[in-house]
């Protein structure tokens, strides 16, 4: 079967030396940077040893994706999204057990937050810049309520470098009301701002971000020879409904294989075998990729 291929860990393997040295996990700082620019990070949070093994899983996973008819969602030129069998990554449990992890989750969502996605995104060489965008209109918990429900993390597999087309975030925009537009990307006229706002990160293997989906954002145009992977895992508070655009299932072996705690946490179907994943997640907007010359929101 699937799993017995993939040489999966439970909870009750995990080992210590892939975890960088435990930190005050401070609160005050968690919810000020994801209420505040909508961005923080977790530095060295894994050996470089563990995210290549993650590499690995994922280099698999994105060939099975790209041979299977609608496994791989376009993103723009050269730019995919995948999503996947949690139990198909063979550190899947140590990521979603990361102390970091768990803190964030717990002080931005609640005691009884819930995993709802897994899968990775690849911008290939070629890649375009994306337009600016959120990855999902605003809810009214965010736009009424003021309050973050949902988080996405991120963990790159390479070593980002400035050619390979880095993530960047206009800091502070989760608030933005896009009201009488596109509720997910903004007019170009509001383009200027978000260059002027715009922060490049070039995380580093190890390190793992979180942010507020709803923060302006995009991918950069890829001018490297080399792809740039990156694990995703979306989280919901309660309330949150993002869940409903996502197949998440685990075999019924792996699901009682885990921990109590760790089954609370996750929202998905346990299944016998599991079935190839329809990608529903398409985002229109992001087909076509943007050209340089466009980048200040010219035509």
């Amino acid at each position: 079967m699937i799993r017995d291929r993939m040489h999966r860990r439970t909870i009750m393997d995990l080992d210590s030396r892939n975890r960088a040295a435990p930190t005050d996990y401070n609160e005050a700082a968690i919810m000020g940077g994801l209420y505040g620019d909508g961005f923080i990070a977790c530095k060295g949070a894994f050996s470089r040893e563990w995210v290549q093994q993650l590499g690995e899983d994922i280099a698999v996973l994105f060939q099975e994706a790209l041979a299977r008819p609608g496994g791989a969602l376009g993103r723009g030129p050269n730019r995919y999204y995948v999503e996947i069998h949690p139990e198909r990554l063979r550190g899947f449990v140590d990521i979603i057990t990361h102390p970091w992890v768990v803190a964030v989750c717990r002080h931005i969502l609640g005691p009884d937050y819930r995993i709802v996605e897994a899968g990775f995104d690849v911008p290939g060489p070629g890649a375009l810049h994306q337009p600016w965008h959120r990855d999902f209109p605003s809810p009214e918990a965010t736009l009424k309520g003021r309050r973050l429900n949902s988080l996405a993390f991120n963990i790159t597999t390479v070593d980002v470098t400035e050619d390979m087309g880095p993530f960047e975030i206009a800091p502070g925009t989760q608030w933005d009301d896009l009201a009488g537009g596109d509720p997910m990307f903004p007019a170009r006229e509001l383009w200027p701002r978000y260059e002027a706002l715009a922060q490049r990160k070039l995380a580093k293997m190890g390190d793992i971000s979180a942010r507020s989906a709803l923060t302006i954002h995009r991918g950069t145009a890829n001018q490297s020879d080399k792809s740039r992977p990156v694990f995703v895992l979306g989280v919901d508070a309660p309330d949150a409904r993002n869940a409903d655009k996502h197949d998440l299932q685990l075999t019924r072996g792996y699901y009682d294989s885990l921990p109590e705690e760790v089954r609370h946490h996750i929202t998905c179907r346990v299944v016998e075998t599991l079935d190839p994943i329809v990608q529903e997640h398409t985002i229109e907007g992001l087909l076509m990729g943007v050209s340089p010359g466009e980048r200040m929101g010219g035509v």
